[in-house]
């Protein structure tokens, strides 16, 4: 959740609030494309690192979490396999683009970073996906994730890796 009050706005979701952020508060980077095209890859590649990489992670993360004999051993196995497939498809799309869409950084790299992050958590890539290991090490080295990382450090301790 964002308050602006300069705009006595509240924006909720992530990927809005990036696209309001790009909007009304443009930063050095273009995190939403002009071209309507290319915009729309942005979403797409955004929305797929939060569906398909972000959800079953979590799936997987909220499993440990449940009390003992509370465990869904075939959701966990369904969300395993479906990380697996993305993460697949993320090293093959790697292996040429320094970004999700290319050279440039933006909202689909957001979305990338947390969701990568905690994968590799719970089921390091290793080389199995070196084009996604080495994706996570870019979006690790940007100060911005460098900063997040820092300021959430007290906060690992409650992630059951």
């Amino acid at each position: 959740m964002l308050r602006d009050d300069a705009r006595d706005r509240t924006v909720p979701e992530s990927s809005i609030i990036v696209e309001y952020l790009a909007q009304h508060y443009p930063g050095r980077s273009q995190l939403v494309p002009a071209d309507a095209d290319l915009a729309r890859q942005v979403r797409f590649r955004d929305r797929f690192f939060d569906l398909y990489v972000h959800e079953p992670m979590q799936k997987i993360v909220t499993d440990r979490l449940r009390p003992p004999g509370k465990n869904d051993l075939h959701g966990v196995e369904q969300a395993k396999t479906q990380l697996q497939t993305a993460l697949g498809m993320i090293d093959k799309d790697m292996a040429t683009k320094t970004w999700a869409m290319g050279d440039a950084f933006g909202m689909a790299d957001c979305a990338a970073a947390p969701a990568l992050f905690y994968a590799d958590k719970l089921m390091p890539f290793g080389e199995s996906h070196k084009n996604a290991a080495a994706y996570l090490r870019r979006l690790m080295q940007r100060p911005s994730f460098t900063r997040v990382l820092e300021e959430a450090q007290p906060y690992f301790k409650m992630f059951p890796g």
